[in-house]
């Protein structure tokens, strides 16, 4: 549940109601959304115990596919995933504080990058101060969805929501709307892919891990739901669509505008807990690559900082390509493409279940995802009609996400000729 709640719970809303103009289509979206991650995570997690090596997700590729994919998987981390999420979390922080000090929008960009370059500064300061804010904000980035969800449903709303109505509102066919629906929701469920980083850790898998997988990630589901039903409750669907103030909107009118503004400072704090999550782990990930394959500037990427052993090379490289991205993309844009980039491995990671338990029929496997095959399908297939629709509705966001990830072939051969 840590993992996954962040920024996109807030944020994310504006998004869906964009592409359903439907509260009740919308509404189906959240909760589909975590069915899938619930079957995604419960698969994965019998890769995690059977695999159980540091690097999770970049083992379980190595070992079904080769040397190859994982890198790619590594590869995308480093350049898409990370900085992508460090711009998307960067550009929404300082669109809130723009909102809540009602400053000029012509500031957003300069505070984006001088908030992702204050969360690098931090990291580089050591592990212990990183993990330190990320414990505190752990612990505030809930309060503000806890009081707009218990207030929120005790409150009367404005709006009669109806959960039974499924159409989809606009001129766009229900299927590219709700296609489009379920890949922004995906990012505010990013996160399930680690569920069994700790499996190996487990004195009884098979029965903690589901148990564990189903519980917390029903409950973040169930937050989900009942905040996005809040917001429908309290703003017309037309309010919230590509609104990315919805959330301080709703807010203010729950809890007045001074109360509103806390819930406000809140979801910065939030955001700001997520962001340095995602600087601190992937500072980490082109570290791990360069430990594994030899690159031409390997020695570089793996030099420490001299008191607090932090990876400078590729603190400063993540930031760099980051703010690149601030420049460039749009906060949906982003996280679009950083989704489909890393389902497109999550879809891999599904099928190599089936792969593996044909491969290696004897490889030792403490845990074993329940009602198989058909979580793992269900899990394939939602991931497969996410990547299909969306390379059918936004060819462009498809073909620089592929495109970025298919350069890290040549990097990993011109890597291999130096080894």
């Amino acid at each position: 549940m840590g993992t996954v709640i962040g920024a996109g719970v807030f944020f994310k809303a504006a998004a869906v109601a964009s592409h359903t103009q439907s509260a009740g289509l919308a509404l189906f979206a959240w909760l589909l959304a975590g069915v899938l991650a619930i079957c995604g995570g419960l698969t994965v997690a019998e890769l995690a115990t059977a695999i159980p090596k540091t690097g999770g997700a970049i083992q379980y590729i190595e070992a079904t596919y080769g040397k190859v994919m994982a890198f790619l998987l590594g590869w995308a981390q480093t350049i898409i995933y990370y900085p992508a999420n460090i711009a998307a979390l960067s550009i929404i922080f300082a669109t809130q504080l723009m909102n809540l000090f009602h400053l000029s929008q012509q500031a957003l960009i300069p505070v984006a990058i001088i908030t992702a370059i204050s969360v690098t500064g931090i990291n580089l300061l050591g592990t212990r101060v990183a993990a330190r804010v990320q414990s505190i904000t752990l612990i505030i980035k809930l309060l503000p969805i806890f009081a707009i969800v218990l207030y929120g449903l005790l409150t009367p709303g404005a709006v009669n929501v109806s959960l039974i109505n499924l159409e989809i509102g606009g001129d766009q066919s229900w299927v590219a709307g709700f296609s489009g629906a379920l890949l922004a929701t995906s990012f505010a469920y990013d996160g399930w892919l680690n569920v069994g980083n700790v499996a190996g850790e487990l004195k009884n898998p098979e029965r903690d891990l589901p148990k564990a997988i189903i519980l917390g990630l029903s409950f973040v589901t169930l937050i989900y739901w009942a905040i996005n039903f809040v917001f429908f409750k309290l703003l017309p669907v037309d309010q919230i669509a590509g609104n990315l103030n919805a959330a301080s909107e709703a807010a203010g009118l729950l809890f007045g505008t001074i109360g509103g503004k806390l819930v406000t400072i809140g979801i910065l704090i939030s955001v700001y807990g997520a962001l340095n999550g995602y600087t601190m782990t992937g500072i980490r990930v082109p570290y791990a690559l360069a430990l594994q394959t030899k690159f031409r500037f390997s020695s570089s990427l793996t030099k420490l900082t001299r008191r607090t052993y932090v990876p400078l090379l590729p603190a400063l490289i993540q930031l760099v390509i980051g703010c690149g991205m601030i420049l460039v993309g749009s906060f949906d844009l982003l996280t679009d493409m950083l989704i489909f980039v890393m389902w497109f491995f999550s879809v891999l990671i599904f099928f190599a279940v089936f792969i593996l338990r044909k491969k290696e029929p004897t490889l030792a496997r403490p845990y074993k995802v329940p009602l198989y095959p058909t979580t793992p399908i269900i899990a394939i297939v939602g991931g497969l009609f996410i990547l299909i629709m969306t390379a059918m509705t936004q060819p462009i966001l498809v073909l620089s996400g592929v495109s970025l990830t298919l350069l890290g072939i040549p990097v990993y051969y011109l890597g291999q000729k130096k080894a």
